[in-house]
């Protein structure tokens, strides 16, 4: 059983709350786009809230069809289904490969045993990359990646404005009409306990702006939040969204990435489909003027997002066996202020 940091066991929570309490929040989107002045004010505030508080929210009536969700986890594990020689050209050499499909290994960390999962990644925005087969995943799959690109943009003008900002301040100031966005299937097998290897990742956090996910009812996510390990369930027809790296650097670590963690303890393999956006890869992310200034200063240095991936691949690879990429980031501008 997975344990919180005290060692008890985790809270299971519904998220059918509003806004904090112990409830994961949930946003109505269709309050942020279309309610009336107070009734957006409202929601604004309530999203600031969660992503203050927890680093993760639900959102609701986002409007992208449950057929369309459907038809991408399906085409996606088809991908995953596909022989072995005609996924070869897809497996994984750089982190930089367009399309690339292959299998995660981690070493024992949170719990007692190596974790494993098989992963499906396509580059989809500014340029859209899909593999051949299935057919009909390229025309599921863009769908699917403008339309919650949409969604992830809308949410972004959203929180800009929660921090007492231009709703388009932080968007211009990460270029995100050229950001960079790719699409994740993600396979947790069931857990048979076999061989010492378990089914799942160890905590860490995502290192975009924000990861959209749903997945087949099969629970697993665990967030962490005020000490403890949280197991979240999702609402039908909801997306969870977390709070990413480069949200917690423009924001002057106003809102902080969430840290989370995929635990499978059962006989029901999980499959997830993530739509992670981010700033473009020459992007230079560093926190906005207005939130770095006062007596807190500025948290981070100025980093390009591309190297930033490749600093935190290396970190999460290691999975806390060295410093993450965020206290490189936020070493460096404190040391440079010192000069």
């Amino acid at each position: 059983m997975a344990q919180t940091l005290n060692g008890d066991p985790p809270a299971m929570l519904s998220g059918t709350g509003a806004c904090g309490g112990d409830s994961i929040p949930v946003v109505d989107f269709d309050v942020l786009v279309k309610g009336s002045a107070d009734e957006r004010s409202q929601a604004i505030r309530d999203l600031g809230r969660a992503c203050d508080d927890w680093g993760i929210f639900m959102v609701i009536n986002h409007g992208v069809p449950e057929a369309l969700k459907d038809a991408v986890m399906k085409e996606c594990n088809e991908l995953l289904s596909l022989p072995e020689e005609e996924k070869a050209e897809y497996l994984e050499t750089s982190h930089l490969d367009p399309i690339h499909i292959g299998t995660a290994l981690y070493p024992a960390g949170d719990g007692d045993r190596n974790l494993r999962y098989f992963f499906v990644k396509m580059f989809v925005h500014p340029e859209f990359h899909c593999p051949a087969k299935p057919e009909k995943l390229r025309d599921v799959a863009a769908q699917f990646a403008t339309q919650t690109r949409g969604l992830m943009l809308q949410l972004t003008r959203a929180i800009s404005e929660s921090l007492a900002l231009d709703g388009g301040r932080i968007p211009e100031a990460l270029n995100l009409d050229n950001g960079f966005q790719k699409l994740i299937l993600n396979h947790y097998p069931a857990d048979t306990g076999s061989n010492g290897v378990g089914s799942g990742i160890p905590s860490h956090t995502d290192n975009g702006l924000f990861t959209l996910i749903f997945e087949n009812g099969v629970d697993g996510l665990q967030v962490q939040h005020n000490g403890q390990w949280i197991s979240a369930k999702l609402l039908p027809g909801a997306f969870f969204v977390l709070v990413s790296d480069q949200l917690e650097i423009v924001s002057n670590e106003r809102y902080k990435a969430v840290m989370h963690r995929v635990v499978i303890g059962g006989e029901q393999a999980r499959t997830s489909i993530l739509s992670m956006f981010a700033p473009g890869l020459d992007t230079v992310v560093e926190p906005v003027q207005e939130l770095a200034a006062g007596s807190q200063g500025q948290e981070f240095r100025g980093i390009k997002y591309q190297e930033y991936v490749t600093a935190h691949r290396q970190s999460k690879r290691a999975m806390g066996q060295t410093a993450s990429a965020m206290d490189v980031v936020r070493a460096q501008v404190r040391a440079e202020q010192l000069i």
